[in-house]
């Protein structure tokens, strides 16, 4: 297993980090705190804004020795060198990104609450497979959500490393860790406040017993 797909995932937000320079600075300031592997997620259509910050971050990641994934993006993955990429079910195939980005990229796949799509995402050759949200999200309200026991379920069947998703805290990630999460993605918890390094520190302890 990768050693990098293990401990506190980042992800970037829009609305929470509105500009390149609070991008990189609460980026940063997780990465300090201990953060294994950021996804720049933006889902705006500005493509220039998107090449511009996915590359600042990448070459900040490159300083902290952390992977960078673009979120739903092989074409951006590449053209900027990040890491690898992280799939939805409707954004292509693994072997196409895998095609694009080369067999050492990290290839991570959203399976929401399905086994039978994690099944799947290993077989098509995926790195890690990524579930919830566990708990209601601010990111996606509306989004099914995933039981505990899925995690069981899932260590079981499949030999990849497991993300875990969705309205995750300092104070519930460890019931998740527990049921068998490789990696705890936040996104408000972390960044939606002042203290991201020691939310992140916080964080790692999860991971540290």
């Amino acid at each position: 297993m990768n050693d990098n797909l293990k401990g506190l995932y980042g992800i970037t937000d829009s609305e929470l980090m509105p500009d390149t320079e609070t991008l990189l600075r609460k980026i940063e300031q997780s990465l300090q705190g201990g953060a294994r592997i950021i996804q720049y997620r933006d889902k705006s259509s500005d493509l220039r804004k998107r090449v511009e910050q996915a590359s600042a971050l990448n070459r900040l990641c490159q300083q902290y020795k952390v992977p960078l994934l673009i979120n739903d993006d092989a074409g951006l993955a590449a053209g900027i060198g990040a890491a690898g990429v992280h799939l939805g079910q409707s954004d292509g195939a693994v072997s196409e990104a895998r095609e694009m980005l080369g067999s050492q990229a990290i290839i991570g796949v959203t399976c929401h609450d399905s086994l039978a799509l994690a099944i799947q995402a290993q077989a098509e050759g995926a790195d890690y497979v990524a579930f919830g949200a566990f708990f209601p999200s601010q990111t996606k309200p509306n989004a099914k959500p995933a039981p505990l026991e899925l995690l069981q379920q899932v260590k079981a069947k499949v030999q990849l490393p497991i993300v875990a998703i969705g309205g995750i805290s300092v104070d519930n990630a460890g019931q998740l860790v527990t049921a068998g999460a490789d990696m705890i993605a936040v996104i408000h918890a972390l960044y939606g406040q002042g203290k991201i390094s020691a939310t992140a520190r916080a964080f790692q302890q999860h991971f540290t017993h």
